[in-house]
């Protein structure tokens, strides 16, 4: 599976399944899913396309995979919140600054829970944590809040 973000759309995954069928699900901003099925005789031209609202993505993961419940997780959409990634790019206005300059909780509403950088995890990062290009940063707030904080970390 490879992953590729979409500046103000959300992120592509592909898959390419063992019998060589080459799949996507773009995973919008706004909680939507599309679901594309490519050609088998060209993979780049889209043979079947279908966007599922929030609740008809959620069930889908039930069919998919009913176990992955657990009593112990927090479902985070049933409480209005959303957790989203964002990455920094390398020409970001907020490369190389630090965490707390961006105002974000202040500013959006929004907590930045975590940072991943390389193959590395950084858990609550403080407000003196550099920023760098490429870094991925977990956002979780209202859509509105992870919204906002994506155009504040979006700034070039």
């Amino acid at each position: 599976m490879s992953t590729t973000p979409l500046p103000g759309i959300g992120v592509q995954y592909d898959l390419t399944t063992r019998e060589q069928r080459h799949l996507s699900v773009i995973a919008h901003r706004d909680g939507a899913r599309t679901v594309n099925v490519y050609r088998t005789d060209d993979p780049d031209a889209c043979a079947q396309s279908l966007r599922l609202t929030e609740p008809e993505t959620a069930s889908l993961i039930d069919a998919l995979a009913p176990s992955h419940h657990s009593p112990n997780l927090l479902s985070t959409t049933d409480l209005g919140l959303v957790a989203e990634r964002i990455e920094l790019s390398s020409v970001s206005y907020w490369n190389g600054r630090v965490l707390g300059e961006t105002r974000m909780r202040t500013e959006t509403g929004a907590s930045i829970v975590a940072v991943l950088r390389r193959a590395q995890a950084i858990p609550s990062p403080a407000p003196d944590f550099r920023l760098a290009g490429g870094d991925i940063l977990i956002v979780i707030g209202t859509r509105e809040g992870v919204e906002a904080a994506a155009a504040i970390l979006g700034r070039e």
